[in-house]
This record gives C-alpha cells, sequence and structure tokens, in this order.
C-alpha cells in the first residue's frame, strides 16, 4: 500500500473517531461470510458503524486525536474491528444478543465509552448496563418531576375534601 493511500485512511479512521464518542475494538476474523453479513444488518439496524481496520493505521489514527488511548494499545493485535456509536451501550447490547443467538463472534477486545478504555470480553455485561446520556437524561426529569406530581396531586384531592366539608356545613346550617 503506497504511503499516500494509507495517510488517507489514518485520516478516515480519525475522522470517524472524532464523529463518535464511543467506540469498541471488536474480534470478527472467525465469522463466516454469513454471520458477517448478518452482523453488518445488525449493526445498520442499531446505528452502529462497523469498520474492519489494520491495527497499525488505527493506533497512529488514535494517536492523532486528542486524549490519551494507549490503554487501548495492547488490544490491537489480531483482526480488528471498530464499531462506532453515538449510543454508548449499543454495542455492548447487539454483541451479546449476536452470541446469544448462535454462540460465536464477535469477541469484544477493548471499549472507549464515555471517555472509560474497558479492557476484555468479561466487561460485556458492564458496557451493556450503561445508560446513554438521553437515558440518563430521562431519570433525572422523572425524578424532578414525581414530587411536583406529588405535590398537585395532593391539592387536587385535598381540593375536594374542602369542597365537601364547606358543602356539608352549609347543608347543616341551612
Amino acid at each position: 500500500m503506497k504511503k499516500e493511500d494509507k495517510a488517507l485512511i489514518i485520516d478516515n479512521i480519525a475522522q470517524l473517531l472524532q464523529e463518535y464518542p464511543n467506540f469498541y475494538l471488536v474480534e470478527t476474523a472467525g465469522l463466516n461470510a454469513e454471520k458477517t453479513s448478518d452482523l453488518r444488518r445488525a449493526c445498520a439496524k442499531a446505528d452502529v458503524k462497523l469498520v474492519v481496520v489494520k491495527n497499525t493505521l488505527l493506533r497512529k489514527a488514535l494517536e492523532r486525536l486528542e486524549g490519551d488511548y494507549t490503554e487501548l494499545y495492547p488490544a490491537l493485535a489480531g483482526p480488528t474491528s471498530l464499531m462506532c456509536t453515538q449510543v454508548a451501550n449499543a454495542p455492548a447490547k447487539l454483541i451479546k444478543d449476536f452470541v446469544k443467538k448462535d454462540d460465536v463472534l464477535p469477541a469484544l477486545k477493548a471499549a472507549y465509552v464515555e471517555e472509560t478504555v474497558y479492557f476484555g470480553a468479561d466487561q460485556l455485561d458492564t458496557l451493556a448496563t450503561i445508560k446513554s446520556k438521553n437515558e440518563l437524561i430521562a431519570d433525572v426529569v422523572a425524578l424532578l418531576q414525581s414530587p411536583a406530581k406529588n405535590v398537585v396531586s395532593a391539592l387536587t384531592s385535598g381540593g375536594s375534601k374542602l369542597h365537601g366539608i364547606l358543602e356539608t356545613l352549609s347543608q347543616k346550617e341551612g
């Protein structure tokens, strides 16, 4: 491969990593053509970008980015596919479902999620349970709404009780 071609590929990988805040390094080399197609379809459906990369080119792309990615370098051995996503837990759930269904690869090597590095396939369950930014915001909004709903409910039910008491008192006077 020519030096210019490598530079272009490195630029493309770096740009891809800048577009997506979360990425997973997985091994997909053991998948046959049918399983690879199934994985690609599942990734497209889950808004996960799947790209097969050369480890040396990925490492050079990581070195160009701001931040420290050195913890990921040991995972850059053997065949590597890059799964990029906006939703932190989407690839982990996808991998779990894929493995559960067929008991085959892809195998998680490492992940960079919410500015944290996860290393090894044993982290898959942890990654699958991480809440996305939107899920966390929804939880906070629900927590903030709960006391307000209780106050409105109490005022509404209290108002009908007060009305009933006043009506009973007015009927007794008459």
